[in-house]
């Protein structure tokens, strides 16, 4: 019985195996049959659709900046400089590098021996030109007398020749006490002629200790000048840079000692294009007074100061472009001369643009916008200027449209999207979601059982923000299938 149930249960599995083969022929036969009976159709596509952030156009008028780097610098610099040589006697206690003074304070003292002999020689050259001069004027009052005198018996030797010749006519006189009277008039001529002689020589003496005279005052006042000199003083109240000084050095004549600078009186100098310094030039061709804000990043904060355009380079520079151009500075509280900067000028207005994010122009010059049944079309503008990561834009049909505000390779001209709206001002990496919106999102994401658990809490966090990444919601629908 044993063997005759086991070559039962054989059979039955032969049979059974034979079955089950016929049925896979069978089935194997009518897939190719299948194959080759059917028709060569393409499957029906569907049409992705794009979520994209849209933001309707609007001309304004739009005051533009240009950003360049610049370096403080002081309106007020003094180089301290020893105009005569000399040593080193005293310095001031702030007389260091980055000490600060106040105007006509002393700074340094240099010896003053021999400034003080030659002043004492001046004065005393002085009091002799100042006797000359009086002795010269005693002479020229004697002289003056002394002609007086001359003159006065030159005319009565006159006076006795005219009366000697009255008798000789009368037959009177003698022909000697005529000759007589005209040799003595003679003589006294001659001594009238001497005294004018003298006078000359007594007026011409005056001259010379007059100028002699004003020679011993302008010496005197060159030695008065010379042993101020070896007193240096501060011209202003600023604060002393570059100090290369010791008390008991031997300095040389013009030698730098120091440098002054006013640091509440700083300017900043930048360098920008001929097409930028165009742009800041009036009707008149004249630089408008353009208001200037300056930045310097250090660690922790940044220092700021405002300012306005004072004047720009009389010459481009050699071996330079552009135009070099000062702006003064006001409160520039933490700035020091030569510190390197960051400058922004407000340009003139620019009316009728369109500012929208750099990210909705492309390198062809074109933006997209939303047409009839939410299909993008390509746009073309003008670039008329580029702010950061914005962009100022004019082109005709522009006004009021819906501008794609973050293109990608996937957007195109006929590509079909879902706009989500963006205010003017507003982000355009944060979009506002309605709730039917936010739902099916948040259903979505609940599907997804490929998603680790620790991204889906993270996302559906994001989700029940008031504002969400735009990005973040083109990647949920994408993952969705569009």
């Amino acid at each position: 019985m044993r063997f005759l149930r086991q070559s039962l249960v054989g059979i039955f599995l032969a049979f059974l195996t034979l079955a089950l083969l016929f049925i896979a022929a069978q089935i194997i036969m009518g897939a190719v049959q299948d194959v080759l009976t059917r028709e060569d159709q393409a499957p029906a596509a569907r049409e992705r659709v794009f979520a994209v952030a849209v933001r309707q156009a609007e001309a304004e008028t739009v005051i533009p900046y240009l950003e360049a780097f610049g370096e403080v610098q002081s309106r007020r610099r003094l180089e301290l400089r020893a105009a005569l040589g000399g040593r080193v006697v005293a310095l001031a206690e702030d007389f260091v590098d980055g000490g600060t003074v106040t105007a006509g304070e002393v700074l340094v003292e240099l010896d003053p021996a021999d400034a003080q002999s030659a002043l004492d020689r001046a004065k005393s050259d002085l009091l002799d030109a100042q006797f000359e001069e009086r002795d010269a004027e005693r002479s020229l009052l004697l002289a003056q007398d002394e002609l007086k005198s001359a003159e006065a018996q030159a005319e009565l030797r006159e006076r006795a020749l005219q009366r000697q010749r009255d008798l000789e006519s009368r037959g009177v006189g003698a022909a000697a006490s005529v000759e007589e009277a005209e040799l003595a008039a003679a003589s006294a001529q001659q001594a009238v002629l001497a005294r004018r002689i003298a006078l000359a020589q007594a007026e011409s003496r005056v001259d010379q200790a007059t100028t002699l005279l004003a020679r011993a005052v302008i010496a005197l006042e060159a030695a008065e000048r010379d042993l101020d000199d070896m007193t240096i003083r501060a011209g202003f109240s600023g604060t002393l840079t570059d100090v290369t000084l010791v008390e008991g050095r031997l300095v040389s004549a013009n030698e730098k000692l120091a440098e002054l600078v006013d640091p509440n009186a700083l300017e900043v100098a930048f360098r920008v294009s001929t097409a930028q310094y165009v742009r800041l030039l009036d009707e008149n061709d004249r630089l408008i007074n353009a208001p200037v804000t300056v930045s310097l990043e250090v660690t922790g904060t940044d220092l700021t100061a405002t300012g306005h355009i004072s004047r720009d380079s009389g010459s481009a520079g050699e071996g330079q472009t552009g135009r070099l151009i000062y702006a003064r500075l006001q409160e520039a509280s933490g700035f020091k001369p030569e510190d390197f900067v960051t400058v922004s000028v407000q340009e003139q207005p620019l009316a009728n643009v369109f500012r929208l994010p750099s990210s909705a122009l492309d390198a062809s010059g074109t933006v997209l916008v939303l047409g009839t049944d939410d299909r993008l079309e390509s746009l073309p503008v003008q670039l008329v200027r580029r702010q950061g990561d914005e962009v100022l834009l004019r082109g005709e049909g522009l006004e009021g449209r819906e501008v794609v505000i973050g293109r990608t390779p996937l957007l195109g001209s006929g590509v079909r999207v879902r706009p989500l709206r963006l205010e003017a001002g507003a982000d355009p990496g944060m979009v506002e979601l309605s709730d039917a919106k936010r739902a099916e999102l948040v259903a979505r994401v609940e599907a997804n059982e490929s998603m680790p658990q620790d991204e889906k809490t993270q996302v559906l966090g994001q989700l029940r923000e008031a504002r969400v990444p735009s990005s973040l919601v083109r990647r949920i629908e994408t993952k969705a299938g569009g």
